[in-house]
This record gives C-alpha cells, sequence and structure tokens, in this order.
C-alpha cells in the first residue's frame, strides 16, 4: 500500500500536467475530478476498519467536495492578485473553515449530497471567468518533478492522518485537495491566474463522477461485499465522467490558445 501511495498521485500528476499540455486547462481539471485519490483511501478504510466505517466515511467524503471547491473558489481569486504563498494560505482557510463545518452536519448521504450540490452551483457560477488569450509557459522536467514529489508527501501525510480519525474526518481527509494544491500552485507560477480559473472551472464539471462513486459506496457497502461495492462504483464514475465530458462543450478561445501553445511545446 505504501507503494501505491508513492505511485499513484504522483503518476496522476503527470499524466495531467501532460493532458493540461495537450488538451488544456479545463480538461486537465475535469480529469483531476476522478476519485483516484480518494478511492484507494476509502477502500484502504474498508479493508482495515469495515465497511459500515467505510460507508460513513464515503458520505463523507461527498460533503468534502464542499470544503474542496472552497479551496479553489479561495485561491482562484486570490491569486489574481496575489502570489501563490498567500493564494496557497486563502484556499487552505477556506478548506479549513468549509470542513469544520461539515463535521457538524447530519452524516446521512442526502445532506451530503445538497452540501456538494450548493458548492458545485456557487463555484460554476461564482468562479473567475477568463476571456481572451492566456499566456503558457514551458513545464520543465524539474517543475514536474516538484509536483509529483510534493503529491507523493502529501498523500502519505494526508492517509496517514485519515487511518487515526473517526468516519466523518476521515472522509474529508481523503478529499484533502492533493491534486488541486499542486496543480494551482505550479499552474500559478508556469502559466498565471487565468489558466487557474480555467483548471478549476474543469474540476467543477468532474465533480460528478467523484460524487457518483462515493455515493455507490456508500449505499452498497453496508450490505454487499467490498470487492462489488468498489466495482460498481468505478463503472458508475465512469459512466458519469463520460457524460460530464459534453458539459465542456467546445473550448472557449483563451483555451484553444492555451491548447496549441502548450501542444507545441514539450518537457525539457
Amino acid at each position: 500500500m505504501l507503494t501505491l501511495k508513492l505511485l499513484l498521485v504522483p503518476g496522476f500528476l503527470a499524466a495531467l500536467t501532460m493532458a493540461g499540455r495537450v488538451w488544456g486547462p479545463s480538461v486537465a481539471g475535469w480529469l483531476a475530478g476522478l476519485p483516484v485519490v480518494a478511492g484507494p483511501i476509502v477502500l484502504l478504510l474498508a479493508l482495515e476498519r469495515g465497511p459500515s466505517f467505510a460507508a460513513q466515511a464515503s458520505a463523507a467524503s461527498i460533503a468534502a467536495i464542499a470544503a474542496s471547491e472552497a479551496f479553489n473558489f479561495a485561491y482562484a481569486w486570490t491569486c489574481r492578485r496575489f502570489a501563490w504563498p498567500l493564494a496557497l494560505a486563502a484556499g487552505m482557510a477556506g478548506w479549513l473553515g468549509v470542513a469544520l463545518l461539515l463535521v457538524r452536519l447530519p452524516g446521512s448521504l442526502v445532506w451530503a449530497l445538497a452540501a456538494a450540490c450548493a458548492a458545485v452551483a456557487v463555484s460554476q457560477s461564482g468562479l473567475p471567468r477568463v476571456t481572451g488569450h492566456v499566456p503558457a509557459a514551458r513545464v520543465g522536467i524539474v517543475d514536474l518533478t516538484v509536483r509529483m514529489l510534493a503529491g507523493a508527501l502529501l498523500t502519505v501525510a494526508v492517509t496517514t492522518l485519515s487511518a487515526s480519525m473517526g468516519a466523518a474526518w476521515s472522509g474529508l481527509l481523503s478529499v484533502f485537495p492533493l491534486l488541486g494544491i499542486v496543480l494551482a500552485v505550479s499552474a500559478q507560477r508556469a502559466h498565471g491566474a487565468d489558466f487557474v480559473a480555467l483548471l478549476m472551472r474543469g474540476m467543477v464539471i468532474g465533480r460528478g463522477s467523484f460524487a457518483a462513486f462515493f455515493a455507490v459506496t456508500a449505499t452498497m457497502l453496508p450490505h454487499e461485499g467490498v470487492g462489488v461495492s468498489f466495482a460498481c462504483a468505478a463503472l458508475a464514475s465512469i459512466v458519469v465522467q463520460g457524460a460530464t465530458r459534453r458539459m465542456l462543450g467546445s473550448r472557449r478561445p483563451a483555451q484553444a490558445a492555451v491548447s496549441r501553445e502548450l501542444a507545441g511545446q514539450q518537457v525539457d
């Protein structure tokens, strides 16, 4: 499992970096919505602490979408005026504030879905909008390596903490914005605030597959085996991810400009 922690997130970050280079930030953000990080964490919780505990953590994971959107919202607006350290501090303050509210909510799936839907609606309407050309910069091998190393370290830290906490905090920490932190900071430094905004707008669309995955595990785990529950959840996530692809629509001129410019560059 330690090997999975050290390889899964860094590998996914490298894939998202290449996706952003070829297809633009919105597609990279959309792909980041897949439960690649939280899914294995909750699976580990199911194996170690039982299906009932994991079902509760699954519901909390859906509610945690609200905390992740709070991070994205605060970061996206702050980074338009300030450098990444202050933007990261604002994002983390947003995540922690909403997380503290979420643990006080009833642990039901209905409440979790309501919180997630409300947060997605706010982000969809309130995240910065981008018009015009978005400047891009080369993604060097050093920067890519730093992204992957940061992802590995954050993954080990979060999974270690989540294993020792109750179901609510375990679910929340499984959705700690690991990818959001690494992608947002590196994107702001390399490409600027508009790139970050497009990336995070893509993440909003990708939340559907994430919610579908954990809605299935929260519903099935108390009654079905771990293997069947997670297999059905993975299938549901893939189906929803495919359906939401249409929501990306035609790329705006800004996104197309990023894609063309990035597609002609290669990682050093």
